[in-house]
Parts: structure tokens; C-alpha cells; sequence
């Protein structure tokens, strides 16, 4: 399956960031985990989802480990999905913490380390995690040229980018960005926020660069939302005392519709997302079967324009302007 098909597409994504065991470098998978992933990812497949989102920094690359030991051990999967993983970020790279690195040595050797570890000849689609303040011109374009080349990366997207960060890796690279991941969900709203909170005081203090969803919408840039299921918050996830008033009232509004339509609470969060315009990509990331196979439940719902601004308030805690 070629990325670009698929892009045309309004798509669930399952993201395994969940998968491999240990955040710990040291620690090797093990069968368990191997076993875990597995579960994680048949629930997916049965779903109907076929796109699948990784990173290299991902439990240190151990994701990518167990994925690529579902691979081996079914053959012929391999062209049915989409596999995109991410490179750019460098774990524990200083004292300080991680550092982020799109030098040619560092992407190539990054993408080589994916490939290995999947077993594979090539993405689909390679994201640059994070932006590297240091980029530079000569590094990425030559990384990008030989990568693209060498057939070891068929598309290039982003992830945590806003417009003017895509414009300017396009022209470095002189290739199209065609996805752009970013957190977008019923919790973080501030990419419908930024927009409905321009020219007023509800504006302020949004953490969501006003134009970005517009730049790809107009230049078919797809969008893909990482903490699309707000971290199970509307549909489950244990609430206590400190619990915002907004939260539990959206709960309340997740529930009601879940059981108007009959389906999971994790599908009217998701339904949510996909009811928007730029037609966003919902990457789930629990590794419980049934909320994956849940997850399916968000083509479903129909959700009315009333229902989603009814969401939309309850979650800002505030009304619309």
C-alpha cells in the first residue's frame, strides 16, 4: 500500500508507543511484551485500522523491536499497512535530558536503526519528531535526498511543527511535507480555541499557533492527533476530588451521547475529532483491545454540529465568544 492513498483517506492510526515493555535502555523485551504487542495489534487489524504509528525513542526503540517481530512472524502484512515512525529526537543525549538532532549523521543513522529494528526495506513515511533548533540546510536536504534515493523512505512528514516550521523545512529539503502530527483532542482543544479566540480575551494563552490547521488544510498537509482519546479521561480513566468541573461535566456529555447512539464513550471522543473540517487523524494509543476495537465506534456516531460546540464549551470550561 502506497502512503499516499491512504492519505486521501479519514483513518483511525494505532500508535505503539504503548508497546515494548520498559522505558528503560538497559532492559531487553521479553516474551510477554512480545505477546502484549501482539494482542495490541490483532485488536487493530480487526478494527480495520491499517496504518501504524512508531518512533525510534519509543520504550528505546523497543517498539519497533516487537513490531518487528509481528512482522516476522506473519508475512505478507508488510504491503497491506502503512508504517511511519519518527527520528530526531535523542534520548538522554546530555545531562540535562534529551536533545533534538536533524544532522545528516544523525536522521540517516536514525532511519538505518528504525529499518533494522522492523525488519523492513522502508517507510512508508518518516516524521521529524520534533523541531531542531539548529537545522540546517546542507544537512537535512542531503539526508532527504539519499534517503528518498536509496528507497528507504517513500514520504516526509512532521510531527509538533506548526506552518512556518513546514514552510521552511520544504524549502531546505525540496519535498512535500504530508503529515503533520500534533496533540489535538477534546482535552487540548486550543487548535479549534486559537481560532474562535482570535480578536477576544478567550485567546490568550493558547498553546496552538493560530494558522497552523488553516496552512494544512489549504496545502493538503494531513493531520494526525497523538492523545486523541484524552488519555481515557471521558471514557473511564479513574477521576477523584481534584478533578476540573469541565472534565467531569464533558464526561457526563461523552456518556449521554455514547449511550443515545450506542456506542463506546472512546468513539464519541474520537467521533469528536473526526466531525472537524481538516479531516484529522485520530492516533490511538492504548494497548487494551477492546478500547482499540471501541475506537471503531467513532464512524458511527454522526455527530451533529450542536453536539460537538456542546463538547467544545463544556471542555474550555467556558462558553464561546
Amino acid at each position: 500500500m502506497y502512503a499516499k492513498e491512504i492519505l486521501l483517506e479519514q483513518y483511525l492510526i494505532y500508535g505503539t508507543m504503548g508497546i515494548g515493555g520498559e522505558w528503560n535502555p538497559t532492559t531487553a523485551i521479553t516474551d510477554k511484551d512480545i505477546k502484549d504487542a501482539a494482542s495490541a495489534i490483532d485488536a487493530a487489524l480487526e478494527s480495520g485500522i491499517k496504518f501504524f504509528d512508531l518512533a525510534d525513542i519509543y520504550r528505546y526503540g523497543k517498539s519497533e523491536e516487537v513490531f518487528g517481530v509481528y512482522l516476522k512472524e506473519h508475512p505478507g502484512i508488510r504491503e497491506k499497512i502503512i508504517i511511519q515512525s519518527k527520528a530526531g529526537i535523542m534520548l538522554d543525549a546530555v545531562p540535562s535530558g534529551s536533545c533534538f538532532n536533524f544532522s545528516y549523521e544523525h536522521i540517516v543513522k536514525s532511519v538505518d536503526g528504525i529499518l533494522n529494528r522492523l525488519g523492513i526495506e522502508y517507510l512508508d513515511i518518516l516524521l521529524l519528531h520534533r523541531p531542531d533548533p539548529l537545522l540546517e540546510r546542507e544537512g537535512i536536504k542531503r539526508a532527504m535526498d539519499e534517503l528518498f534515493a536509496e528507497g528507504k523512505i517513500r514520504a516526509l512528514g512532521v510531527s509538533n511543527m506548526d506552518y512556518h516550521q513546514i514552510q521552511l523545512l520544504e524549502a531546505y529539503t525540496g519535498r512535500k511535507i504530508v503529515a503533520n502530527q500534533l496533540e489535538l483532542s477534546l482535552l487540548k482543544t486550543d487548535f479549534v480555541s486559537s481560532a474562535i479566540g482570535f480578536n477576544n480575551d478567550n485567546g490568550r494563552n493558547l498553546d496552538f499557533q493560530l494558522g497552523t490547521l488553516e496552512y494544512c488544510m489549504l496545502n493538503n498537509v494531513s493531520l494526525q492527533s497523538w492523545g486523541a482519546l484524552a488519555r481515557g479521561i471521558y471514557s473511564g480513566a479513574p477521576l477523584d476530588e481534584d478533578t476540573p468541573k469541565a472534565v467531569i461535566k464533558t464526561k457526563e456529555i461523552v456518556e449521554r451521547i455514547a449511550e443515545d447512539r450506542n456506542v463506546s464513550p472512546d468513539g464519541v471522543v474520537l467521533a469528536w475529532i473526526l466531525k472537524h473540517p481538516a479531516k484529522v487523524n485520530p492516533v490511538i494509543g492504548t494497548t487494551n483491545p477492546q478500547r482499540i476495537k471501541n475506537a471503531a465506534d467513532a464512524f458511527k456516531v454522526n455527530m451533529t454540529r450542536y453536539e460537538w460546540y456542546e463538547l467544545l464549551n463544556a471542555s474550555r470550561g467556558i462558553p464561546s465568544p
